[in-house]
């Protein structure tokens, strides 16, 4: 019996699988997580959704909380969150193979197409290669951002412990792009220091980027560069994030420079407004408070969230490869062009098609997940705010307007859908629904529809 239920377990398409195996991720660390010895002595009974959302924030590395994690949870809660936002970052499969190597088991081939789902590959070759290559980066980083946070905390405080827990537990959280923190209120109280705030910057863009483009760009610099070819992938995504990056930092400046930043000065609007483009990548960590920002300000983020980091990376959103295919079509159709071309290539047309799927389903979800906590919460925020909230959330962006504690169950149920979305990726959630793909051996006739 207990053999047939795994065979048919088995069978499953590995985009079903890798969502059963990041569901029971969440179902364990929410376990985990109800233990009392993770909590404060002072603290009282954690009521079960918040568990459930906090598991599921950590495993999605999104970032929002109902509770205030820093007086919650105790040391050993710390390091447990850690290891959660770990395990989202890099992914399930991608950790699942570094421990199976570890004990020096052979990867076979469905193991492998797992892991090509998992980091959104379209080859299985090389995937338990880059999985290694991914978790030493990641290690790396880290490594490298808490010994340099930890000489600004010990600096700042003087206190040895607060000095390596904090810079530990936020190098994980911006490399992750987790934004979970232990301040009680972000970064907002870093607003003016740039030393801490360039840094953070640099490993949400990281762990944000996607990681064939590090392993790429290290191999750049490892070889002799004439020899080296950036992939089209690379290149689409470096220049679509940069823009992004560019466009959304220019234009927070211009909504807030007279606003909120208007004490700022130049320097620490460029500065703050730098940071709030790059952690609506899917960073959730923020140097000063959401819901002081002008409303068109929160809109614009909200749209910065919905199309989010890169495939492979630890982000979600629709992408930002796919908001290029989308820009580079609406480009080619107004020329008349028949098909879609960047850095001298064609676009393959399933990837238009992908690209498509994603931005309908996802305009359908983000629309029906606001339309219904609108309903629940019957008028007692404004859309934006809810808007707000439902994009970072789809995003893994993980950043509030203060409005996330306030929530009722089954709106917070919402929202925790939302992170495990757009933690396993559009593309997996389609085929999860969908099932297995087929190729039929036939066509039907064509006919023109009037469209537009």
């Amino acid at each position: 019996m207990f053999r047939k239920l795994l065979a048919k377990f088995r069978h499953n398409s590995p985009e079903r699988l890798i969502f059963i195996y990041y569901f029971i991720a969440i179902v364990v660390a929410t376990l985990l997580l109800s233990l009392p010895v993770f909590y404060r002595m002072d603290y009282s009974e954690m009521a079960f959704i918040d568990i459930l959302f906090v598991a599921s924030s950590a495993l999605s590395v999104t970032g929002l909380s109902s509770v205030d994690i820093a007086s919650t949870f105790n040391l050993w809660g710390y390091i447990v969150i850690m290891f959660i936002m770990n395990l989202g970052g890099v992914g399930i499969m991608a950790m699942g193979t570094m421990i199976w190597l570890l004990l020096g088991q052979k990867i076979g081939l469905r193991e492998r197409m797992q892991i090509r789902v998992d980091t959104n590959q379209y080859k299985i070759s090389g995937g338990v290669r880059m999985v290694i290559d991914i978790i030493v980066l990641m290690l790396l980083i880290e490594l490298a951002g808490a010994v340099y946070y930890f000489f600004v905390f010990l600096a700042e405080t003087g206190d040895w412990n607060y000095a390596l827990l904090h810079s530990t537990f936020l190098s994980i959280s911006a490399t992750t792009n987790g934004g979970l923190d232990l301040f009680s209120g972000s970064l907002t109280g870093y607003d003016t220091a740039y030393h801490l705030q360039i840094p953070v910057m640099m490993q949400i863009v990281l762990g944000s980027i996607g990681y064939p483009v590090l392993i790429e760009v290290r191999n750049f610099l490892s070889r002799r560069r004439r020899h080296f070819r950036f992939s089209l992938f690379t290149k689409v995504t470096t220049a679509t994030y940069g823009g992004l990056f560019v466009v959304g930092a220019v234009v927070i400046f211009i909504m807030e420079w007279k606003d909120y930043f208007k004490e700022y000065g130049v320097i620490g609007t460029l500065f703050n407004s730098m940071f709030l483009s790059v952690t609506s990548r899917s960073g959730g960590l923020t140097t000063v408070p959401i819901d002081m920002l002008d409303e068109s300000t929160q809109l614009f983020m909200s749209a910065l969230m919905f199309i989010g980091a890169s495939p492979s990376s630890a982000g979600g959103g629709i992408r930002t490869t796919t908001f290029a295919i989308l820009l580079l079509f609406l480009i080619a159709f107004s020329r008349g062009r028949v098909h879609i071309h960047a850095f001298n290539r064609n676009i393959a047309r399933a990837d238009i098609d992908r690209a498509f799927a994603v931005i309908a389903l996802a305009v359908f979800l983000v629309f029906a997940g606001v339309t219904s906590i609108v309903f629940l919460e019957n008028g007692k925020f404004e859309v934006a705010d809810i808007l707000f909230e439902v994009t970072s959330a789809f995003g893994t962006a993980g950043i509030s307007t203060g409005i996330t504690s306030e929530l009722s169950n089954v709106s917070k149920l919402i929202i925790i859908a939302f992170m495990f979305i757009g933690r396993i990726g559009f593309i997996s959630f389609i085929l999860f629904i969908g099932g297995r793909q087929h190729m039929h051996s036939y066509e039907f006739p064509e006919e023109r529809i009037m469209v537009g």
